[in-house]
């Protein structure tokens, strides 16, 4: 016998209802289908659960589409993963396709699209460079970046159409030359986008990134082009009311906070900014991205979807069911 003077809770009197009359959060019309072969990604993506990602999935899909009909911004920010995993010609379709109005960067995405321009190819193993003091020391990189960049800022650009400019400047003087300085001009988004006038943003911490540490970096001049790119990009976001769409990939810091002062910005200047749509791409949620992309901005007015999966896998799902769109 217990030696507690509490005694054990007595069911007698305990009342329960049918199942059939509790309320039910999910139900067999929710459930996913079988995928069926030639099916397509329409068909892919129809056979997904209507629960929880499987619906947010569907309406980004649709909002984007919608933006797209209605000729609202498509704005995408991206972080350096995106570049490095490959994604740099699914993005470029999706411009040639009117699904990109505007792209956003941090210094990382620069870079390794800078670099991806010039030889195809980027990222390196920085536990093997950094003893050696060898990490973010490549020459044409660092050089030519912050030429640029100081080229650009004494004519007033931004960072990201000062690289756009030098990349396919750098591509024509090259082709009817025999040394190829810019050797895969098609899987770069700073050079294509330049190419079609969408606007690029680079947004830079000093210090952050490689190329702050070659001999031609000029902090005055990186600060007033990054801030001149901010003005820009503020200008695109106070145009995401009624019904625009910007996505946040693969950044977890930089671009959160710059998209949360461009929208108070825009606001207080009297562009009240409601009802558009903001998603979080990535493959762990932040507290960032969570807070300043899906759920601050879009408090009063508007959605905000985080989707969680890896880039790779992820992106071109949506880049496929965007092209598929009926």
């Amino acid at each position: 016998m217990s030696v507690y003077k509490e005694k054990p809770l007595d069911r007698t009197g305990l009342k329960t209802i049918p199942l059939a009359e509790r309320p039910a959060k999910v139900t067999v019309s929710q459930f996913a289908r079988p995928y069926q072969k030639g099916e397509g990604v329409t068909g892919l993506v129809e056979s997904m659960p209507r629960i929880l990602a499987g619906v947010s999935f569907r309406e980004v899909v649709e909002a984007v589409w919608r933006a797209w009909e209605i000729e609202k911004p498509i704005l995408w920010g991206l972080g350096g993963h995106v570049v490095k995993v490959g994604l740099g010609p699914t993005l470029i379709d999706l411009m040639e396709r009117g699904f990109v109005s505007g792209i956003a960067m941090n210094g990382s995405t620069a870079i390794h699209d800078f670099e991806v321009a010039l030889v195809g190819a980027t990222s390196e193993e920085v536990d093997a460079a950094l003893p050696g003091g060898k990490f973010g020391m490549a020459e044409e990189t660092g050089a030519w970046m912050n030429q640029a960049i100081t080229d650009g800022d004494a004519r007033e650009i931004g960072i990201g159409e000062a690289l756009g400019e030098f990349l396919l400047r750098k591509f024509e003087e090259s082709s009817s030359s025999t040394k190829t300085s810019v050797a895969f001009p098609n899987a770069s988004l700073l050079l294509q986008a330049y190419r079609r006038r969408i606007p690029v943003t680079v947004h830079v911490a000093i210090g952050t990134d490689t190329p702050h540490n070659h001999p031609l970096a000029d902090g005055r001049a990186i600060g007033g082009a990054s801030h001149r790119d901010f003005l820009l990009f503020g200008g695109l976001v106070r145009n995401l009311e009624g019904g625009g769409v910007y996505l946040n990939v693969g950044s977890a810091v930089v671009l959160p906070e710059v998209f949360l002062k461009a929208v108070s910005a825009a606001r207080n200047l009297g562009h009240p900014l409601q009802n558009f749509t903001t998603v979080n791409l990535d493959f762990v949620q932040h507290y960032r991205p969570t807070e300043n992309v899906v759920r601050r901005p879009t408090l009063e007015s508007g959605q905000g979807y985080a989707l969680t999966g890896h880039h790779e896998i992820l992106l071109p799902l949506l880049a496929a069911a965007l092209v598929e769109h009926e």
